[in-house]
């Protein structure tokens, strides 16, 4: 079983992207589970959300604690939370920031994909919601879901031109980070 935690803030989609990588998982083959966990519930307070992986059934309900994969939504959590707990040498994190050697301290062994998701949100949807393009750099980082997969999800969950703008930020994702993979 692999696991993913993914560490943003309320209002960010973290919620969303972790049930579009488990949609997305699902559509390629595998067992895949998503949850959230929230403490104060407001906008703007830090979020966690999970993802199992697994080629046999899922049967632990647990939080994750330690991932094999990272997202970071915001790199200001960087600061408030402990976003590496858990993690071991050869796992992989994607963190949203511009800058290329941001400064925190990652475990050793832990492979860091940045990427300036923000921007990209901004020029494909117009607003900063980062998480479907940060699903596109998960999947071409990790390889746990493939581009087609993840697509399809896009498109079951959004429609029309906002579906399109999904899609387009995800692919610019995949294939900044697919490049460096």
């Amino acid at each position: 079983m692999r696991e993913l935690r993914i560490h943003g803030r309320g209002g960010q989609g973290s919620v969303t992207a972790a049930e579009l990588i488990a949609f997305a998982a699902f559509e390629g083959g595998v067992y895949a589970q998503a949850f959230p966990a929230f403490g104060v519930e407001r906008r703007g307070a830090p979020v966690q959300a999970f993802v199992r992986f697994s080629d046999e059934k899922i049967r632990l309900r647990s939080q994750v604690y330690e991932p094999d994969y990272i997202i970071v939504q915001d790199p200001t959590l960087i600061g408030d939370v402990d976003v590496f707990m858990g993690m071991e040498a050869g796992g992989i994190a994607i963190v949203n920031t511009e800058k290329p050697d941001f400064d925190a301290n990652v475990p050793e062994g832990v492979k860091v994909y940045t990427i300036d998701a923000t921007t990209i949100a901004l020029e494909e949807l117009g607003v900063p919601i980062t998480n479907t393009t940060l699903m596109g750099a998960f999947a071409a980082a990790t390889g746990e879901i493939k581009l087609e997969s993840l697509e399809h999800a896009l498109r079951n969950r959004f429609s029309g031109s906002m579906a399109d703008k999904n899609v387009r930020a995800a692919e610019r994702a995949y294939n900044l980070i697919g490049g460096a993979a």
